[in-house]
């Protein structure tokens, strides 16, 4: 199992707890999800029915988001939201029932931007608060919390690997180990972070890794960033786990890239 469909960002042409069985039927194995539900704590009805499109479907559910807020209307997580943070506390337990039930081990903790009601110290340090209790609340599982660098939010302070990697070793000096960096390609590459070095200095060490072409965010061969390259030097230094597809495509031809080495899905 090398890749994993982020249901999130592809196949949205269908509803969402259709996605699980549409991956399967383009041949993949495994899936992952930004925060599915509305709000952070969702009803046990709500809970069941995405677990059950999961089950169904016969994949594995590889990585999950923390409640990120509103992703369309611009929110980008809530770990150094002040005024946010008992939202995002409430949805430790959350996710990590449905991660324990589904032997889900990566947990994406967006950051978030900057607000005007905070200064950046402050959100800073919430954030490390947040994070040391998310680490605490899926390490019985066996979870992995994921800090990302992202583009295309000018406001959000983690655009670069070293940005991402000093909220983690701020984390770490609080005693937690199970936090790590989610190295998303595209985002890097777009921010202007050195990837290649990234890769290097870091692969194995990441704790989970994103695809998607830049620029235009599509599928791998769309546009000119050496994703099968990156991944296979990840690969060599260490990397061990699956790279998840996160690019923007139509349904119907998303995976064609892919087709020729449908065997390693």
């Amino acid at each position: 199992m090398s890749y994993t469909v982020n249901c999130s960002i592809l196949l949205t042409e269908l509803p969402l707890l259709e996605r699980p069985a549409a991956a399967k039927a383009a041949g993949f194995d495994a899936v992952e999800f930004w925060w599915p539900f509305p709000a952070s704590t969702p009803g046990a009805d709500e809970i069941a029915a995405f677990e059950k499109a999961i089950t169904d479907a016969g994949v594995q559910l590889t990585g999950l988001n923390f409640n990120a807020g509103d992703m369309p209307g611009g929110d980008r997580g809530l770990v150094s939201w002040p005024a946010r943070s008992q939202e995002f506390r409430d949805n430790l337990d959350v996710v990590a029932g449905i991660g324990g039930r589904l032997g889900c081990k990566g947990f994406n903790a967006l950051y978030g931007n900057r607000v005007a009601d905070s200064t950046p110290e402050e959100q800073d340090a919430i954030a490390v608060e947040n994070l040391v209790l998310a680490a605490e609340a899926v390490a019985p599982i066996g979870g992995t919390v994921l800090v990302e660098p992202v583009s295309g939010a000018e406001q959000y302070p983690l655009k670069t690997a070293a940005d991402a990697l000093a909220v983690i070793e701020k984390v770490k000096a609080r005693g937690v180990t199970n936090i790590k960096l989610l190295a998303d390609f595209f985002h890097l590459a777009v921010n202007g972070d050195d990837v290649a070095a990234v890769i290097e200095n870091h692969a194995a060490d990441f704790g989970h890794i994103q695809i998607a072409d830049a620029p235009g965010r599509g599928e791998p061969g769309s546009g000119e960033l050496p994703i099968s390259e990156w991944i296979e030097t990840s690969r060599n230094l260490g990397y061990t786990g699956v790279v998840g597809l996160e690019y923007k495509a139509p349904a119907d031809t998303a995976f064609d890239w892919a087709a020729a080495g449908a065997t390693s899905k």
